[in-house]
């Protein structure tokens, strides 16, 4: 994403002699999608919330895409009814109910009531919440936060034991924020700071004419759409199937030698300068012989491994309570749920079959051993667990399942974890080396989130361009 996003930023601003090296078919990273006779799926990221009205650079792209339409009289941005999420958006299914929305709101003591009212109210406080230096305590890009000490000493802690001291003890309560950290982090509130559990809700301030400020922007394929919005906005050309795998400063700039495995050729490529829109782990290695970086070891971040499930299904037995919604989550599961990925179809329920994407986090062991165990399990062994967990949603679903396709990300995102976002190191591994290597992923802000990418992308192109004007 930030590589699709400084290539089309330097475009739009004169700089065209560029070349992106992909290794994979196709761009777009974790964003990537699927296609079969029944409908276009995610196999990764897969929706935007609505924008704060200040990310105007977001917006502009958005208006590019066609999915914002234009501006009402006072202001506010128009979406394109056909990418908001349709409702039913959101379902819980928690003591044999499916339950709207995904708090937990079915049998709960009046002690739980009320430690869900205050942590909200908490939260909304947050989100009106400035430091003395003016900025939002919480917003997104994170790097236009606020560096007020109140607010950044809360990037020291675990949110578990933020939320311990601060009496948010009820079982539903801390299921819920456990789930919201997984989602977005792909780690435990045992795992990421206190600062990142709260801007996981406090962050998000969109507004628009048709939208509230709680919905979200989506397609059948998920955040690929957005993806590929960004690769036709630039003409410079794509080499997929491409592995860059050395690179070394010259005279004039850097050397890289890339590796097509489709053709089996090797190429040297001299460039004035290069942007890594890589994960750390992987500048690492190609930074190999180049002194003077500034990036922390690689085992320093926390990168949970994923299983994402695309099955087709010619039905889901449903239980009583709210019907097929978007998002589907079962209270207590080992997964994130399912979303529909036809959504969006304004046919979705003329009996044809459905595409629904399991997304499963694998947060029971250490991110490295969890990595080599999924690598190491093979399909086979793969599907009797998934089969399993979507009958826990959906008892006597298997007969149903048409077909099943899996997928493993090894570094499916970055976490947040205690010290990162607001520690020296993260914003020192950021700095350009010698005006000739550049950085932009969202492991450089901590948070693997589409605005996160888009901004990181932004953030690079200026640099270079800075340097060239």
């Amino acid at each position: 994403m930030a590589g699709l996003s400084a290539r089309r930023w330097l475009h739009r601003h004169g700089l065209r002699d560029t070349l992106l090296v992909e290794l994979a078919p196709e761009t777009g990273g974790n964003a990537a999608a699927g296609q079969n006779e029944a409908s276009a799926y995610p196999w990764g990221a897969h929706y935007l919330p609505v924008p704060d009205v200040r990310n105007v650079e977001l917006l502009e792209f958005l208006q590019e895409t066609g999915t914002l339409t234009g501006y009402a009289p006072g202001g506010l941005p128009i979406y394109s009814d056909y990418h908001l999420c349709h409702d039913p958006d959101e379902r819980l299914s928690i003591d044999g109910h499916w339950q709207e929305g995904l708090v937990p709101s079915v049998n709960l003591s009046a002690e739980e009531q009320v430690q869900f009212a205050r942590f909200f109210q908490l939260i909304d406080t947050l989100k009106k919440a400035k430091g003395r230096d003016g900025r939002d305590a919480f917003c997104i890009p994170l790097d236009h936060a606020s560096a007020d000490e109140a607010y950044c000493q809360l990037d020291r802690i675990s949110f578990a034991d933020y939320l311990t001291r601060e009496g948010f003890t009820a079982v539903p309560l801390r299921w819920y924020l456990d789930y919201a950290c997984r989602d977005d982090y792909g780690a435990l509130a045992s795992q990421v700071s206190a600062w990142a559990g709260l801007h996981y809700f406090a962050s998000r301030k969109g507004s628009a004419h048709n939208a509230d400020r709680g919905d979200v922007l989506t397609w059948p394929e998920g955040n690929h759409f957005l993806t590929e919005n960004l690769r036709r906005h630039a003409t410079a050309p794509v080499h997929p199937h491409t592995l860059a795998y050395d690179l070394r400063e010259t005279a004039a700039g850097v050397e890289v030698l890339t590796y097509n495995v489709a053709t089996r050729q090797s190429t040297r490529v001299l460039a004035r300068r290069v942007l890594l829109a890589t994960p750390q782990h992987v500048a690492h290695r190609l930074l190999a012989a180049v002194p003077g970086h500034a990036l922390p070891p690689p085992q320093a971040l926390h990168h949970a491994p994923w299983l994402i499930a695309n099955l087709t299904v010619d039905g889901l037995p449903q239980g009583p309570g709210r019907p097929l919604s978007w998002d589907n989550v079962r209270y207590g599961s080992a997964s994130l749920g399912y979303i529909n990925a036809m959504q969006q179809s304004l046919q979705q329920e003329n009996g044809a079959p459905k595409v629904i994407t399991l997304y499963w986090p694998l947060t029971d062991e250490a991110p490295g051993p969890a990595r080599r165990r999924a690598y190491q399990t093979p399909y086979a062994e793969w599907l009797p667990h998934v089969v399993a967990e979507l009958e826990t949603y959906h008892p006597g679903v298997t007969p149903y399942i048409k077909s099943a396709d899996l997928w493993v990300w090894g570094h499916g995102m970055v976490a947040p974890t205690p010290g990162l976002v607001w520690g020296s190191a993260r914003q020192a591994a950021m700095q350009p080396v010698r005006n000739r290597i550049f950085f932009a992923h969202t492991d450089f802000s901590g948070i693997s989130i589409f605005e996160e990418g888009f901004y990181q992308g932004i953030r690079a192109a200026r640099e270079i361009l800075g340097d060239e004007v």
